[in-house]
């Protein structure tokens, strides 16, 4: 069973840091691509950035200049560097990951969540 674990949300003043990690842990083949979304104004998950395997990256425009996504292979995890934080980034971050747990067979799975709080 592969498992997303989340770590690194809490509550920080507006200009301030955080680093959110992931890690993909249980029986697994590879870790192909890694994100973070947040859940946003409409209850729809937006994506925050990613990362493939092969290093490339995308953010949110929102998000630009602010965050780095990166990761450890070698760990199976993956990271974002907040900076610059605002109120409205404010949201409960989720954990993506497409992994496949054969050399056939991939699937799309999620951390169970961590909240993130911009406020002084």
């Amino acid at each position: 069973q592969v498992q997303l674990v989340e770590s690194g949300g809490g509550l920080v003043q507006p200009g301030g840091s955080l680093r959110l990690s992931c890690a993909a842990s249980g029986s697994f083949f590879r870790v192909v691509a890694m994100g973070w979304y947040r859940q946003g104004p409409d209850n729809q998950r937006e994506l925050v950035a990613r990362v493939n395997a092969g290093g490339g990256t995308d953010y949110a425009d929102s998000v630009k200049g602010r965050f780095t996504i990166s990761r450890d292979n070698a760990k199976n995890t993956v990271y974002l560097q907040m900076n610059s934080l605002q109120p409205g980034d404010t949201d409960v971050y989720y954990c993506n990951g497409y992994i496949y747990s054969t050399m056939s067979t991939w699937d799309v799975y999620w951390g169970q969540g961590t909240q993130v709080t911009v406020s002084s």
